[in-house]
Order: C-alpha cells, then structure tokens, then sequence
C-alpha cells in the first residue's frame, strides 16, 4: 500500500509539473499580444484548466490506464514510468523545449512495461494464461479495433497523433484565417457562407447532444437542466458557442475600422484562450487519471483478496465484458486541482518559444490558433484520444504564419520542435527501462 501512494503523489506532482510545463500552450499567444500580462494570463488559464472538471469525462484516462495491460505489471512499472516522465518534463522545461508531458507519460509507462516483461521472460516466447504463446512486446497494448467500427485504440494510435494533431491544428487555423481574411471584405458570398457555417453547426451539435432518457445519473429534476449541465452535452454546447462566436464576428468584420477590429480581436482572443485551457485541462489531467487508475488496477492483480478501502475503489471500464469504470470523486478533483497549481507557476520560457519564435502572433493569428487548437482537443477527447496540446497548439500557430506567406514561419525553430516530438516517446522509454531496472533492485 506505501507503494501505491507513493505512486499517487508522484502522479499528481507530475501533473503539478505537467502545469507549468504546458501553461505556455494556452497564455503564449495572449502575452505575445499583449491582451493580458504574464500573471493575468495564468490566473485566466489556470482557473479554465480547474473548469474542465465539470466539462470532460473520463475517456482519455481509460486509454492511458490500459497502455500496457495490467494483468501483466507491477507496482515497480507503473513508478519508473512516472519518475522517468517526471525527469524528462524538468529537462525540456529547464531548455525551454516545448515537449508534449502527454507522450512523455505514454513513453515511460510503456518502456517500463517492456522493460518489466524482458527482465521476466527474457526475449524468448512464454506460454500465457490463456495457453498461447506470447512475447515481451505484447505487454504494450499497440492496437485495439473499435467496437462496432468505432475509433481503434492503443499506443500506434497514440503515436498517429503525433503528426495528425498538428496537422489538424494546421489545417483548421489556416482555415480559420482564411475565413476571417475574406469576412473583413465587403462582400455577400463570406456572409452566405458564415450563415451556412452557423446553421451548420447548430444542426451537429443538436445531433450530438444525449436526450434526458439516456443520462444515467441526472444531476437535475427538470429534463432540461439535466440534458444542459450533461457533461458530454456541455462540451458540445461549448463547441457550439465558439464556432458560433466566431461566425458573429465575422458577419460584422467588414463594417469595422481597424481599430474597432483590432479591440474585438483581442476580447474574442479571452475566449479562445480560455476554450483552449478547458481543452488543456481536460486532455491532460485525465492521463494522470489513467495512471492512477492503472496503479490501483495493479495493486488488487498483485494483492488478490485484498479489501480496498471506498477512497481507492477504482475498476477500469471493460467494454467487452460490459464492465463500467467506477472513479472516486477526489482522483479527478485532485488532478485538476494540480494542474491548475502548475499552471498558476507558468513556464515562462516556454512561453518565448511559442508566443514569438516561431512566428509574429497578433491578436487575429491568436484567436486563430486559439480556436483551431481549443476544437481539436475537443474532437481527440471525445475520440477518447489523449493528444499533446504543444503539439497542437504549435501547429495550430504554423497554420495561421502560413496565410502570410510560407516565409513567415521560422522552420529552423519549427524543425528543432519536431526534433523533440519525435524523440520524446523513445526517450521517455529508454528512461523508464533504465529507472525500472534501478527500481528492481531495491523493490
């Protein structure tokens, strides 16, 4: 039992760290534009990232709990993972290097699980509970089909992301831009398609919303105040009200001079910044869920019999065998509380990197990227997809510095970053091997 709470701390001061690492993502682009001071701005996203608590469920965490596959591991594992993700984060932050603290995480639980299933088996086969033979890499849960042709899972998926976030934040920024540049001319077809953008939208979100009949748990009497505050419901309806901000303002874009323009900017640059934060915390606080929900899956494989106290009464969600999660109120409140706590430290160098060096931000590329980055989260989580919000949001900046010209992006910066993309998973898991094997030792 020492063990596994030595596991929640460090989980939880990773995710502390997670914070200041990644405040960045969410305030650079509003300190670059100057729409708030360095201290506003992580009071503004650090109080978003607490928020999230009520908007997000608990997808990602599932995905993270079962990278490698519990049944397998131990203690030992999951605790080199965390140490190696712990000293890799202080590592890029000291360098200023904007890393993704998810993949860090998914790379050192990883390496740790195959780590663990060579020390135990060596490279050889060895026959498995079900009589079949398995081998030391099966231990990583690589690819799961989707149920009933539903997204598939696994780290290769995981790993997809790595260039299909950017990519996505690239494209909806640059497709954002677009749509701002032609909404600021006084012409009819801009405004034709951003009513076309509204109804649009408005007919998505209502065909995603879950009707009172199938809430499990309605926090409300009244069906209406019980389909408003569902939290699925809620993130939709966010969607819904960014889009739609956006699309207001560009239906008025053209009658503003530059000054009333440029003062809209950078209220709506608020918004987008703070619709990015509740992305950022809600994609990232739930993969420190995930791993605390793995170490106390691990903990009743380890100790069968054992009697878990209602605090630490965790079960992991196993849709084959119709099996619902069950998570104790205070995992998801302390880890958003602690992300929110790293964020409010900021992480001022990482800010330099995002907010200038890679390309000049004004409040227009800000709202732009913002809102680019703030919907791609959105769309991964509910994918159930745990993504890097640096590598979102970075890509969600290129995407806008190339509307200007493909000049405007610094891409000696933009190489080195991707640089660090790549290796942050291998690294990561090499770390946790090396710390498994230290671990093993002395546990």
């Amino acid at each position: 039992m020492t063990l596994l709470i030595i596991i929640i701390v460090l989980a939880l001061i990773f995710d502390y760290i997670n914070g200041f690492h990644d405040a960045a993502n969410a305030i650079a682009t509003v300190v670059a534009t100057k729409v708030l001071t360095p201290f506003q701005a992580v009071l503004w996203a650090a109080f978003f990232n607490f928020l999230a608590y009520w908007v997000f469920g608990f997808g990602v965490a599932d995905t993270v709990a079962k990278t490698a596959h519990t049944m397998e591991i131990n203690l030992v594992v999951i605790l080199a993972g965390v140490i190696a993700a712990i000293c890799w984060n202080l590592l890029t932050w000291w360098l200023g290097i904007p890393s993704s603290s998810s993949h860090t995480l998914i790379g050192g639980f990883a390496g740790a699980a195959i780590a663990h299933a060579i020390a135990v088996h060596g490279f050889s086969g060895y026959a498995g509970e079900d009589g079949t033979t398995h081998y030391w890499y099966e231990i990583v849960s690589w690819y799961k089909a989707g149920k009933d042709g539903g997204m598939p899972s696994g780290v290769i998926i995981i790993i997809a992301f790595i260039v299909l976030a950017p990519l996505v934040g690239a494209l909806a920024s640059y497709l954002i831009s677009i749509w701002l540049l032609n909404a600021s001319r006084k012409n009819i077809g801009p405004k034709i398609f951003t009513v076309a953008v509204m109804i649009a939208t408005i007919w998505f979100v209502y065909t995603q919303m879950v009707p009172f009949s199938e809430i499990e748990k309605p926090r409300f009497e009244s069906h209406f105040w019980s389909v408003a505050f569902e939290s699925h419901n809620i993130k939709w309806f966010l969607v819904a009200f960014i889009i739609l901000t956006v699309s207001a303002f560009c239906l008025i874009f053209s009658s503003l001079n530059l000054h009333q323009a440029d003062a809209a900017l950078k209220k709506m640059q608020l918004l987008s910044s703070a619709a990015f934060s509740l992305g950022h915390g809600g994609n990232d606080s739930q993969k420190v869920m995930g791993i605390i929900a793995a170490a106390v899956a691990v903990y009743i494989n380890t100790n069968p019999g054992v009697h878990m106290d209602s605090w630490l009464d965790v079960v992991l969600p196993n849709d084959d065998k119709g099996i619902k999660g069950v998570m104790p109120g205070w995992i998801p409140l302390a880890c958003y509380s602690a992300i929110a706590a790293g964020t409010l430290s900021g992480g001022w160098k990482i800010v330099k990197t995002m907010g200038s060096k890679i390309t000049k931000v004004s409040s227009f590329e800000g709202v732009a990227a913002e809102t680019a980055g703030a919907l791609t989260l959105y769309f991964t989580e509910h994918l159930k997809i745990p993504v890097s919000t640096t590598h979102t949001i970075t890509g969600s900046i290129i995407g806008v510095g190339l509307t200007k010209r493909v000049s405007a992006v610094r891409w000696g910066v933009t190489v080195s970053l991707i640089w660090a993309w790549v290796l942050t998973i291998p690294i990561s898991a090499l770390l946790a091997g090396l710390v498994y094997f230290v671990l093993s030792v002395f546990i």
